[in-house]
Order: structure tokens, then sequence, then C-alpha cells
């Protein structure tokens, strides 16, 4: 398994249109990959309500996991959350 930590930088979270962006590009991928933050259990990436319940605000720390040999997939999602996607 692998993962990346992730900073999020739109202003408001993964809320509305930066989780739905975030949770298209997962399902794009074709990549089984997970995202978690604090104590809450990893939800799919693909799935916008699964990300909407974990409650991430802008400079949370979220950890996206994979299988190994999907890393190029786990980098372009890191990026994602790492842009502002509510500009």
């Amino acid at each position: 398994m692998i993962n990346r930590t992730a900073v999020v930088a739109s202003k408001t979270g993964l809320h509305a249109r930066p989780a739905a962006l975030f949770a298209q590009a997962a399902a794009k991928s074709a990549v089984p990959v997970t995202i978690s933050v604090d104590d809450k259990p990893p939800v799919a990436a693909g799935s916008l309500l699964q990300i909407m319940t974990l409650g991430v605000k802008q400079g949370d720390e979220v950890v996206l996991s994979t299988e190994e040999g999907n890393e190029d997939a786990l980098e372009q999602l890191v990026k994602l959350l790492e842009t502002d996607l509510d500009a």
C-alpha cells in the first residue's frame, strides 16, 4: 500500500465543487484510491457522498492510499487537492 499526504488548498475544503471535481478525477483514474483525515476511517476517493462525510476543511492534511504501481494516479490526485479548486 502506498500513502501520500496532501494539504487541501480549496477555500471551502472538500465540499460542493472541489469535492465533486476531486471525486470525478479519482473515479476517472480507474485506480482504487481511498482518502482519510484525522482518525476517521478511509473512504473511496471516487465517491462524492463519502468524501463529504469526512468534513475536510481548507488546510486539513489528508492521506491518500492506493496499491503499489499506481503512483502516477496518486500524484495527480495529490496535485489536484493542493490546488485551489474554488478559483
